[in-house]
């Protein structure tokens, strides 16, 4: 189910988004949605520490280190603690 939301912002912004709504041949409901996801989605700080770890764990495939590797590596740094 959907809500509504109502915002203030004035004319001249107003204007401008109807504009780049219309070039991107979106609603302004549209470019509001997505930017307020996009806002949440770079805010939110699980979703940023899970595309952390994808990015982490796409460098190391990329340099052929495993799951194996890391857990090695783990113990090792907890012996020489």
């Amino acid at each position: 189910m959907t809500t509504q939301m109502i915002i203030r912002m004035d004319s001249e912004m107003k204007n401008r988004l109807n504009k780049l709504a219309r070039v991107e041949g979106k609603t302004t409901s549209q470019m509001v949605r997505e930017l307020i996801e996009d806002y949440m989605r770079e805010k939110d700080i699980g979703t940023y520490i899970d595309n952390l770890w994808d990015r982490i764990g796409g460098k190391l495939r990329a340099k052929g280190i495993n799951q194996k590797d890391i857990s090695i590596a783990v113990k090792e740094s907890r012996k020489s603690r």
